[in-house]
C-alpha cells in the first residue's frame, strides 16, 4: 500500500489534503529558537538530534505508524496521505517525516516523501 508523507509549515500555507494531520508546533520544542539551529535544516543532523531526542516524538511516530498501519488494513485500503506540520517546515515537520517514512519503510510500506516547505526562507518571527 502506497504512503505519502508531506512535511510543511503552517506559516506558508494551507496544510495539505491528508488522512491524518499531525500538528507539531506546540507540543514539541522548536529548534528555531535555538540561534545555532535556526538557519539549518532537517538535512543537518544538529536538527534532527534535537527534533529525535525531544520527549514524545518517538512515541508519536510509533503511534502515527500503528494509525497508517489502520488505515491499510480497513476493507477499502488504498493509499494514504499523511501531512505533518511545524511553524516553518524546515526543522520539526521533516525530521518527523523522515523517522515517520524509516519506520514505515521497515514495516514494508511502499512510501514517499515530499518537504514542501523545507527549501524555503527561514521565517523570522
Amino acid at each position: 500500500m502506497p504512503v505519502t508523507i508531506v512535511s510543511f509549515g503552517y506559516l506558508h500555507d494551507e496544510p495539505p489534503a491528508a488522512h491524518l494531520t499531525i500538528d507539531l508546533r506546540e507540543h514539541f520544542r522548536d529548534p528555531h529558537i535555538s540561534p545555532e539551529l535556526r538557519y539549518m535544516t532537517a538535512n543537518d543532523e544538529p536538527v534532527r538530534a534535537a527534533v529525535l531526542n525531544t520527549p514524545g516524538v518517538a512515541g508519536l511516530v510509533e503511534a502515527t505508524a500503528t494509525a497508517v498501519a489502520a488505515f491499510a488494513s480497513g476493507p477499502s485500503a488504498g493509499a494514504v496521505t499523511v501531512a505533518d506540520g511545524c511553524a516553518g517546515g524546515r526543522h520539526r515537520a521533516p525530521t518527523f517525516a523522515m523517522a515517520l517514512a524509516d519506520r514505515l519503510r521497515a514495516a514494508g510500506h511502499n512510501v514517499t516523501v515530499l518537504h514542501r516547505d523545507l527549501a524555503r526562507a527561514v521565517v523570522e518571527r
